[in-house]
């Protein structure tokens, strides 16, 4: 029987706060569970891309061409050197796509449509991760109008409650409108520092107002987490034993459950 995976946006309008790290150790750690993931780099700095180890010189295929041609997800993603996570890469060509969808009727719906004229269903995947740019802009609107839930990773710092809200009126906006499926699947504190008071009291807010929307798993500030991604590689290959790839796994267990 042909399942549908699930769709997860992992997004924050605001950069520097782990989110592309997550979706790539995220996407390891699920693999490592056994799950079948596809990771869609949606950010044309491709920085998902390069942390899984693919060079620019062999992304033939991007998911430039997956929102405005007739290629499907299918046909280009590339295996990496997890088993079962499997990468759709981004180069520069999707700085362009923002001004080329505007002139698009569908603008908002092109990776949906792109999901859905390939059957995802075909594809054997469980879950399919999709990696937005640091912005609110048409393509992290695509990913949301296509996905069932988005996953925000939230540093531990002053301003990061504030930044937040935007997101989620953003969320309950397009459930309203374009997406009625859509929720927001938690929130993941990154680059925790448990000496730190500011850390623990951003931790204790979050938790205060958003109470079961924050994810139990904290994912602290580890140098092997920040080396990885030089090496193309996932924490959990770099250093599988280090805390930050023991706290990736830990967030894949509660994802699961």
């Amino acid at each position: 029987m042909q399942k549908r995976p699930k769709i997860i946006s992992i997004s924050n309008q605001k950069g520097g706060v782990g989110k592309t790290t997550t979706a790539i150790n995220l996407g390891a750690a699920l693999a490592f569970k056994g799950k079948t993931v596809a990771l869609i780099d949606l950010d044309p700095q491709g920085n998902a891309s390069t942390g899984l180890g693919l060079e620019k010189s062999e992304r033939k295929a991007t998911t430039y061409d997956l929102l405005l041609s007739d290629q499907g997800l299918g046909d280009i993603l590339w295996q990496t050197d997890v088993p079962r996570l499997w990468l759709a890469p981004s180069n520069t060509d999707l700085s362009s796509a923002d001004l080329q969808l505007m002139a698009t009727e569908r603008r908002t719906f092109m990776l949906a449509d792109a999901f859905r004229q390939q059957s995802i269903e075909n594809l054997d995947l469980d879950y399919i991760l999709v990696d937005c740019p640091p912005s609110l802009n048409l393509l992290t609107l695509n990913a949301m109008v296509a996905s069932d839930s988005v996953l925000v990773p939230l540093q531990a710092e002053f301003f990061a409650l504030e930044g937040l809200s935007q997101l989620m009126l953003s969320v309950r906006e397009i459930r309203q409108t374009a997406n009625t499926r859509l929720r927001l699947e938690g929130i993941v504190l990154t680059m925790f520092d448990k000496r730190n008071n500011l850390c623990r009291q951003v931790e204790l807010d979050a938790r205060e107002n958003l109470q079961d929307l924050v994810f139990d798993t904290v994912i602290p500030r580890n140098v092997r987490v920040s080396e990885a991604p030089s090496f193309g590689r996932p924490v959990l290959t770099y250093d599988p034993f280090s805390r930050g790839a023991v706290a990736y796994k830990s967030l894949a267990v509660e994802l699961i459950g």
